[in-house]
């Protein structure tokens, strides 16, 4: 069966190397926030958001456990806040979308508000060669419609500046899947050239 979990990881790894600037834009209980860590080492940075204090906990407890650099910034606040606390351009950023896993709080999930402004500064941060996951869990209402709301925001932008994915399984509708977003290398040059 897929992986998608892994393939995430493989899509990251094309792009983010040591020293380099990544942000866990849904922090969860710190296991993108790790691998993001440990990808870009000590001399790299790593921003992770989530509006919980429990995640924050998990998280920091998860990293620690783990042997994760100290490169980490965790952050209470919702991800559409990112430019309030990150001013350098990044590499990498992932998104889970949905609720807190083993939380039992199923109500406290993303939102369409949030997410669409969370993503949009997300693209706008991304350096040329940049990267961003974002998965999506349309097994319960919300997330469909996060889901549907992204493949229609994301299959308008230029084709010479962002190359939109998606990667789904077919033959089981309500299971997880994600959008890959890449900079083209070149959107700089793109951009003085139409500007």
């Amino acid at each position: 069966m897929v992986d998608l979990t892994g393939l995430h990881k493989h899509f990251i790894l094309e792009h983010l190397t040591e020293g380099e600037v990544a942000v866990d834009f849904t922090m969860g209980n710190g296991g993108d926030t790790l691998f993001l860590s440990k990808t870009v080492g000590e001399s790299g940075k790593v921003y992770a958001f989530d509006i919980q204090e429990e995640a924050l906990t998990s998280t920091r407890a998860h990293l620690e456990a783990n042997g994760a650099p100290q490169n980490y910034e965790l952050i209470c606040a919702s991800h559409h806040r990112v430019k309030e606390f990150v001013k350098e351009p990044i590499k990498a950023g992932m998104f889970n979308l949905g609720y807190l896993p083993r939380s039992g709080r199923k109500a406290v999930t993303t939102m369409r508000e949030t997410t669409m402004a969370a993503v949009e500064a997300a693209i706008d941060l991304l350096l040329p060669d940049g990267v961003l996951i974002v998965a999506i869990y349309p097994g319960h209402e919300e997330g469909r419609l996060e889901g549907e709301m992204l493949a229609e925001y994301f299959s308008t932008l230029s084709k010479y500046r962002i190359c939109a994915s998606e990667f789904k399984i077919l033959n089981s509708p309500t299971s997880p899947y994600f959008f890959l977003i890449e900079k083209s290398p070149r959107c700089k040059e793109w951009d003085d050239k139409n500007a």
